[in-house]
């Protein structure tokens, strides 16, 4: 069923509604939460005493009408993606990434936030708003935070999850060192109605499950300062894996016996990353040199067991895997401005690695015995170079163009499960306008080439013993390739707020989805092209010119289609499991002089059916998840919240029609879930040294 919540024509009519109001609204006075600076919005920490922020990334969340955006895992670093730097630059790091080091950096070694148009900086590949984050460590400062959540349902209390941050200065060296641990629990219970074709009852199921996982962390980040013109960066992070998964239940029905099902599942592993950056001068221009190596080990068990009330032999299936995946990068990157523009050089070579080993077993007897998995072990290689140049000038005192233009080659190589080796080399590039309109209105466009990562389990044969799906082998995968049509338009409404609009058209070639691989097996594969395009409206309102001081609002709106021709039946359907619409609003309300602040959330996420081709259907959480919390910044130096969550009563929720065979063949069953989620309440308590 389509969603209601939103559609084309009225995201048309809110698009040009937006439009108009950015020139008809009258220029009001300046936003006292910034200062403007050669087209810079300044923030300092004194802009965001209310909300009391402990840490850069809190700082970070705060500024009006920014909504920060991760970087895109590109094959190797490529150019930089994203929208947030430290100092000017972009980490050197995959797994170690500027977010999470954000959230280790205290505010007192916040100097500013900047928050300038992507063209005006020195960092190839950015486009749009970005936030310079300008940090300094004049001493040792640290933060620490400790976030316990409870649930009256299907879930232990998680009283793991803790973050403790320093940063400092000795000698020339500045650091910032993080120990944290991002744990979760969840559960859901409740039942599952199959039907037949006709829509007779044929299976009755109520089942529960519970999941939690532990991942902590150490991590670093060193900047070595007082080598001249010279600069270097060391970043180091090794984490621990532990997640753990279990599902019990019952089944019943017309015409059959009673069972009782127990699904687990365990994986525990490790991972690491060691990058490290040095830029200095040589010749008329900055050279940077970046290396990184990365490695990730994870150990894997999932299985099955049925049970039977006529006392029958119990069933069941296993599927372990070990693997191990590393990436190893060389990258050089040079700088130089001449004749009025500024030109940039980099090549990098890359070199992937995913060993993988899977087994499959069926209980016999009482005892697990093999079964071949055609597929299933193999090593999956990738080497890689890229070469790239870019050139940035000013057209004019308020229009700024960045080009940039090279390619890549690459081998990818399988050994095992029927490998073999290709060759593939793909043209890359951009090119940008940045329009500055006036000193509160930025416009920029951008259309850009780029090649995905592929993900090398894809190639291998795999076993889902919860939903009963397998994936053959496919080693003929390429990576897909993006055109992307970009184009955003951004403007303070005075006191106000912010309001910013984007558009974007994306057609991708060799998208990768579930595609037939020979009689009756289907597998991660490539469709020769799809489209995807959206219009994504974002706000911030500042209450206080209505009377409510220390109130504001967030919102954030997205509505995105996208093409893709099906393999199976050739009809145009939507990209499997892609986003069609998102809705979130955050009220929060930090009244000036007081410790005391609360606040309230309401997100909504719509995404097209999960298309296989034996199957389709739609998982989800929802449809509104909604939230409520209360906090005192002085609680013995300490800010304390209270959160109260899923005030809407969202649940998880599945429909899924299997076939007979294929999609073409008639329906087998109709499958529908409803499970139970529960209120969750989280007490979050931080405070810094």
């Amino acid at each position: 069923m389509k969603s209601p919540f939103m559609n084309l024509k009225s995201f048309t009519t809110l698009g040009c509604a937006l439009a108009v109001s950015f020139f008809s609204v009258p220029a009001l006075a300046d936003d006292t939460d910034s200062q403007i600076n050669d087209g810079r919005r300044i923030y300092i920490a004194a802009d965001f005493e209310r909300y009391a922020p402990r840490t850069a990334l809190e700082m970070l969340q705060q500024v009006p009408g920014f909504v920060i955006r991760e970087q895109i895992q590109e094959r190797g670093l490529g150019q930089a993606t994203g929208n947030v730097l430290i100092n000017g630059q972009r980490m050197s790091g995959k797994s170690n990434e500027v977010i999470g080091e954000l959230g280790r950096i205290p505010v007192k070694n916040v100097v500013r936030i900047e928050i300038v148009d992507a063209s005006t900086l020195d960092v190839s590949g950015l486009s749009g708003q970005v936030a310079n984050v300008i940090v300094k460590a004049e001493r040792i400062n640290g933060a620490y935070a400790w976030r316990p959540e409870f649930r009256p349902y299907n879930t232990d209390p998680r009283l793991s999850n803790f973050e403790v941050s320093a940063g400092g200065h000795t000698g020339r060296v500045e650091y910032s060192l993080g120990l944290d641990n991002h744990s979760g629990h969840g559960g859901a219970d409740g039942p599952t109605v199959v039907r037949n074709a006709q829509g007779d009852v044929i299976e009755y199921r109520d089942d529960q499950w519970k999941s939690r996982f532990n991942q902590p962390r150490l991590s670093g980040r060193f900047v070595i300062n007082d080598l001249g013109d010279s600069v270097a960066n060391i970043n180091v992070l090794y984490r621990q894996i532990f997640e753990h998964f279990s599902e019990d239940g019952t089944r019943s029905g017309p015409e059959m016996v009673d069972r009782r099902r127990e699904l687990r599942g365990d994986a525990d592993g490790y991972n690491y990353e060691l990058g490290a950056d040095y830029e200095f001068p040589w010749g008329p221009g900055r050279l940077k040199l970046i290396g990184l190596t990365r490695a990730m080990h994870v150990e894997s068990s999932n299985q099955v067991h049925m049970f039977y009330a006529d006392d029958r032999p119990v069933t069941g299936n296993r599927f372990d895997r070990t693997s191990d995946e590393s990436e190893h990068i060389a990258r050089a990157e040079y700088r130089l401005v001449r004749d009025g523009g500024e030109w940039q050089f980099s090549s990098e070579a890359a070199f992937n690695q995913l060993d993988s080993t899977a087994s499959l077993f069926q209980l016999q007897d009482g005892q697990f015995q093999p079964v071949q998995l055609a597929g299933a072990t193999a090593v999956v290689e990738e080497k890689r170079m890229e070469i790239m140049a870019g050139y940035n000038r000013h057209l004019r005192d308020n229009l700024t163009l960045q080009v940039n233009a090279g390619g890549e080659y690459s081998r990818l190589e399988q050994v095992g499960a029927d490998g073999m080796t290709r060759h593939f080399r793909r043209p890359k590039g951009s090119v940008s306008l940045a329009w500055q309109l006036s000193s509160d209105t930025d416009a920029n466009i951008r259309l850009q080439r780029r090649v995905g990562q592929l993900n090398f389990f894809d190639f291998l044969s795999s076993v889902n013993l919860n939903d009963n799906v397998r994936n053959s082998a496919n080693p003929n995968l390429r990576p897909p390739q993006l055109w992307e049509l970009e184009s955003e338009l951004s403007t303070k409404i005075g006191e106000m707020g912010t309001t910013t609009l984007r558009a974007y058209v994306h057609r991708i070639d060799d998208i990768v989805d579930i595609i037939p691989i020979g009689d009756d097996g289907e597998s991660p594969g490539n469709i020769d092209h799809a489209w995807r395009y959206g219009v994504e409206w974002k706000n911030t309102f500042e209450l206080a010119s209505l009377g409510w001081e220390g109130g504001r609002v967030d919102t954030r709106f997205i509505w995105q289609d996208s093409r893709v021709e099906d393999p199976l039946t050739g009809e145009t359907r939507p990209i499997s499991r892609s986003l069609e619409n998102l809705a979130s609003i955050v009220l929060r309300s930090d009244p000036p002089g007081s410790d005391w602040g609360w606040g309230m959330n309401a997100s909504y996420v719509y995404e097209a059916r999960n298309v296989r081709l034996t199957e389709q259907g739609r998982f989800w959480e929802g449809p509104v998840w909604a939230s409520a919390y209360l906090e005192h910044r002085g609680v013995f130096g300490h800010t304390v919240r209270a959160t109260l969550g899923n005030l809407l009563g969202a649940r998880s929720m599945w429909d899924r029609t299997v076939y007979e065979g294929r999609r073409t063949d008639p329906i087998a069953f109709v499958e529908e879930r409803d499970r139970r989620i529960g209120p969750i309440f989280t007490l979050s308590i931080q405070g810094t040294f």
